[in-house]
């Protein structure tokens, strides 16, 4: 079998080319996981957008990446679980929120019925339980959010794929796993 490489920038299109520059200016590197969505300018620039237009959206950061790290979990994505363990951290939660978070159990019940949800739909590929969207609705989210968070899910499966399908080497800190 084929085995797909973590690509340089100058294995790439000159539009992907672009976007991994704006990337080193902002972050400070290209992650492997953008890269090798590079091979692809297009995919790599339409994740970008879905995921940068979700984020004006109803959800917190905090939430946003709660959300990442429970679906993340749900795919088994080491890559995802490091990078957004990271992210989850730099925007608030602690190491112990975020293992709590994949466990999808944690005390505050909004976010409990947010990370539920995400998960259920991920688990149940799309057909989320009744009980799990009651919940949600019950915390006070309504069918924007909803939408908003099957997009959410819809931005973390793709990169979990990618992951998945690549086994390209995780360029963060290791998630600890969870028991």
């Amino acid at each position: 079998m084929k085995t797909i490489q973590v690509p340089v920038k100058e294995q790439v299109s000159a539009d992907a080319q672009v976007i991994f520059d704006q990337m080193q200016k902002r972050l400070g590197k290209v992650p492997n996981l953008y890269a090798t969505i590079g091979y692809s300018a297009n995919a790599l620039k339409g994740f970008l957008d879905f995921d940068a237009t979700l984020s004006k959206g109803v959800f917190s950061p905090k939430e946003r990446e709660a959300i990442a790290l429970v679906v993340s979990e749900v795919n088994g994505c080491a890559y995802c679980l490091a990078g957004h363990t990271l992210a989850a951290i730099k925007n608030g939660f602690s190491k112990e929120d975020t293992l709590a978070i994949r466990r999808a159990n944690v005390p505050d019940p909004k976010l409990r019925a947010l990370i539920q949800l995400a998960k259920s739909i991920t688990v149940n590929k799309g057909h989320a339980d009744e009980a799990a969207l009651e919940n949600f609705f019950a915390a006070g989210y309504d069918e924007a959010a909803v939408m908003e968070l099957i997009g959410l899910v819809t931005v973390r499966v793709f990169t979990n794929y990618v992951f998945a399908l690549t086994n390209i080497p995780v360029d963060f800190p290791a998630a600890e796993p969870i028991n």
